[in-house]
């Protein structure tokens, strides 16, 4: 089953080293990692998204909120949520095929971002079924090449800090113990 993991940490070198190596140290693959800025000046978020059972989550959860530098660990396939992946993909596409490329692409809403002589590239975001399912489509016309993201999560509603959270850079984003 997969485990979505939102890591927030400190912004410094070496951080997404020691989380990397945490999972490979356990025997975790990683399935997809994204990592980026927060609205909070010195702390990044990480999703990642693992393959493992109940028991391997709550492991790896707990190995996490001990790393030097980890701020706040949240399981977000504990709660409903929303989570997205994005694909560059670029398709042979001759003129007279064209149309045909651009209409199926608009049936996964998907956007033309550059047309080529010979070629499309095509923006995607939706779930990673839904980009599966448009690579599949886009199969027989020929890809020449893709560009996807890992998964970008956040909790559905109010999430984990509240609608009226008043986080600031200064306070630690460490979970309440």
């Amino acid at each position: 089953m997969s485990h979505v993991f939102v890591v927030y940490t400190d912004d410094e070198p070496g951080v997404l080293n020691r989380v990397t190596s945490l999972f490979r140290r356990r025997g975790f693959n990683i399935h997809s990692l994204t990592v980026g800025p927060t609205e909070h000046s010195g702390i990044s978020r990480m999703t990642i998204v693992v393959e493992t059972d109940e028991a391997g989550a709550k492991m790896a959860h707990a190995h996490l909120e001990k790393l030097l530098n980890v701020q706040r660990v949240e399981q977000l396939s504990r709660f409903p949520s929303i989570v997205r992946d994005l694909v560059l993909l670029r398709v042979k596409a001759d003129p007279d095929i064209r149309p045909q490329i651009m209409q199926l692409g608009t049936a996964f809403r998907a956007a033309v971002v550059d047309i080529a002589a010979d070629s499309l590239i095509l923006e995607c975001t939706g779930s990673a079924g839904k980009i599966d399912a448009l690579l599949d489509v886009m199969r027989p016309y020929g890809i020449l090449e893709i560009g996807r993201t890992g998964a970008v999560a956040m909790a559905r509603g109010a999430g984990f800090f509240g609608v009226q959270s008043s986080y600031t850079a200064s306070e630690s984003l460490a979970p309440q113990r």
